[in-house]
């Protein structure tokens, strides 16, 4: 089953900032999650900010992670939050700014 992907604007941004190299391997990564939106590892709380219903994949020898959620379980779709280089928990760090923008958008 082919789920669907879709990127959050910055997480486009983070997306086209890669090098082919790396981008080629985020590509693969992310067909992966199109055919099984569940081979990523949950997350919780991470920094202060809770990333519970998100989820992350490693790239390139655990030096990346893509953070990502599951939006609709029915049809399959994933949402990238954000692709970043492994360095500590910088990558939840944006996420939790991502996720607090989004909100603060919504109202």
């Amino acid at each position: 089953m082919d789920g669907v992907v879709q990127f959050i604007p910055e997480a486009a941004e983070d997306y086209a900032s890669l090098d082919g190299n790396i981008k080629k391997q985020v590509t693969g990564r992310i067909d992966a999650l199109k055919e099984n939106p569940f081979i990523g590892e949950a997350l919780g709380n991470k920094n202060n900010t809770d990333l519970g219903g998100y989820y992350k994949i490693y790239v390139a020898r655990k030096a990346y992670r893509i953070v990502y959620r599951i939006v609709k379980n029915e049809i399959e779709i994933m949402e990238i939050w954000g692709i970043g280089k492994r360095d500590k928990t910088e990558i939840y760090k944006i996420i939790g700014q991502r996720i607090l923008k989004n909100r603060s958008e919504r109202k």
